[in-house]
C-alpha cells in the first residue's frame, strides 16, 4: 500500500527583497504583470508600468518601506514566517513550507520542498481570509503553472477562504478588545479591508460579500451596535473606481461629524505589512487628526498570536 505523506503550503502576496529603489522596482514589475492583479490589455499596461509607474512609484515606495522595515526584513515575511514557525511546531509530523506569489521566497521553492520530501497530500493555505480573484486566484493560478513541471503532483486541497471562521471571529474579537482595554472604546470602530477595482465585483468577484460577512461577524461577537462600526477600502491604485466608501476618505469626514476617537482594524490581513503599518498607523493616522480627530490608534494584524495559530491549525487539519 503506498504511504501517503501530508504537507502544508502557506502562501502570502510577497514583499521586495530590501527597501530599495531597484529591488521595489523587481517586486512590483513582478506583482502588476499578474493578470489577476491588472487585466489591462497588455500593449496598453506595458508602456504604462515600465515608462511611468515603476521609475515614479519605485523610489517613493522605498521611501515608505524604509519608515517600516524591520531588523530582519520586511514585516510581512517577517510575521509570515514567525507564523510558518509556529505552526510547524504545531504539526511536528508535517512539514510546512512558506511560498510567496510574488518575491521570495518563491513559491516555486516552496512547493519544491515539499514535494522533495514525498509529499503526498498538500493542504494549500493562502493567507488571505476574503476570497478575491487578484489573491487567492492567483495563488491557485501560480501553483497550477507550476504543477506542470512535475510528473508526480500531490492530491490538493485548497483553502479558498475563512472569512467567518468561528476561530477567525474569535481571534479578531481578542485583538479588538485588547485595544479596547488599553485604550479606551472608541467613538467609532473602523474595519479596513483591502480594495479591488468595483469592475471586478461587478464581473463576479464575490471579495466584498467575504468583506461584510467578516465585519458583521466581528461586530456581533463584540457586541457593538452597528452605528459604532465602519467598513472601508484602503490601498486604492489607479483611477478607476474602486470599492467604496475608501478609507482615507472616510476618516478625513469623521471629525465633523463629532467622532474623535477611532480605532482601526485591517481583517484582510493576516500579516502587519507596508499597508497596515505606514499606510493606516502612520498616513490615515494623520488624515484623521489632521482633520479634527483626537485619538487614533491602529489595532495590529493577528500575526503569529497563538489564536492565529489555532485558526491556521484548525484550517490545515479539518477534514483529514
Amino acid at each position: 500500500m503506498r504511504q501517503e505523506k501530508r504537507g502544508v503550503l502557506m502562501v502570502n502576496l510577497g514583499t521586495p527583497d530590501s527597501p530599495t529603489p531597484q529591488a521595489i522596482k523587481r517586486y512590483l514589475a513582478e506583482f502588476l504583470s499578474d493578470r489577476r492583479v491588472v487585466d489591462l490589455t497588455r500593449w496598453i499596461w506595458w508602456p504604462i508600468l515600465y515608462g511611468i509607474i515603476l521609475p515614479i512609484r519605485a523610489p517613493r515606495v522605498a521611501k515608505l518601506y524604509r519608515s517600516v522595515w524591520m531588523k530582519d526584513g520586511s514585516p510581512l515575511l517577517v510575521f509570515s514566517r514567525r507564523q510558518q514557525q509556529a505552526l510547524a511546531e504545531r504539526l511536528p509530523d508535517i512539514p510546512v513550507a512558506l511560498g510567496m506569489s510574488y518575491g521570495s521566497p518563491s513559491l516555486h521553492s516552496a512547493l519544491d520542498s515539499l514535494l522533495t520530501q514525498g509529499v503526498t497530500q498538500l493542504t494549500v493555505l493562502p493567507l488571505y481570509p476574503q476570497y478575491s480573484c487578484s489573491t487567492t486566484a492567483a495563488v491557485w493560478d501560480g501553483l497550477a503553472t507550476l504543477l506542470k513541471q512535475y510528473r508526480r503532483i500531490p492530491a490538493i486541497r485548497f483553502i479558498r477562504d475563512y472569512a467567518e471562521h468561528p476561530a477567525y471571529i474569535a481571534a479578531l474579537k481578542h485583538r479588538v478588545e485588547q485595544s479596547f482595554a488599553q485604550y479606551g472604546v472608541p467613538d467609532k470602530l473602523v474595519i479596513s479591508f483591502h480594495g479591488i477595482p468595483q469592475r471586478y465585483a461587478d464581473e463576479g468577484d464575490d471579495y466584498p460579500l467575504h468583506c461584510a460577512a467578516t465585519a458583521d461577524a466581528l461586530t456581533v461577537a463584540l457586541g457593538l451596535p452597528k452605528e459604532r462600526v465602519l467598513m472601508t477600502y484602503q490601498s486604492r491604485f489607479g483611477r478607476e473606481p474602486w470599492l467604496t466608501p475608501y478609507t482615507d476618505e472616510t476618516l478625513k469626514g469623521l471629525p465633523a461629524q463629532g467622532v474623535k476617537h477611532i480605532q482601526v482594524i485591517c481583517p484582510g490581513f493576516a500579516a502587519d505589512c507596508l499597508e497596515t503599518l505606514e499606510e493606516i498607523q502612520e498616513q490615515n493616522r494623520d488624515v484623521f487628526l489632521h482633520a479634527g480627530g483626537e485619538r487614533f490608534a491602529y489595532i495590529p494584524a493577528l500575526n503569529a498570536d497563538p489564536m492565529h495559530i489555532d485558526l491556521f491549525e484548525q484550517l490545515v487539519t479539518q477534514g483529514n
